[in-house]
């Protein structure tokens, strides 16, 4: 846990003011777009992605954004520390899934044709 807690100052004002402009900057390009239809599709493509990277630059600065940042960062080391699979385990281990897969969707197939044969006998139709 973190030794310096969050105060409800000035921060989070700023903070809740800069979500304000984030959502009416995402609200302005999903508006833009609409009521500029007529417009070249690549200028309102520009326009839009302009919007969307500039409320990201905004949504960064907050504290929320700051954590989402650090997260970010650390799942990127983390995932850099991955082993990944060499390619004849990958194909091995596929191929069980598979041979399970098949097995067992014949071991359901079986049981519900005993369990049709048993309902109809059963009630006689």
């Amino acid at each position: 846990m973190k030794a310096n807690a969050e105060t409800p100052d000035s921060s989070s004002a700023a903070d809740i003011f800069k979500w304000i402009v984030v959502f009416a900057l995402l609200a302005a390009a999903v508006v833009g777009n609409h009521i500029y239809g007529e417009m070249s599709v690549v200028i309102r493509a520009a326009s839009v992605v302009a919007l969307i990277a500039i409320a990201l630059g905004v949504a960064a600065t907050t504290t929320k954004g700051k954590t989402a940042i650090v997260f970010a960062r650390e799942s990127r080391m983390e995932i850099r520390k991955v082993v990944w699979p060499t390619r004849q385990e990958t194909m091995q281990t596929t191929l069980i899934v598979l041979a399970v897969s098949i097995v067992t969707a014949l071991a359901l197939w079986g049981i519900d044709g005993i369990m049709v044969r048993l309902v109809s006998l059963a009630t006689g139709v």
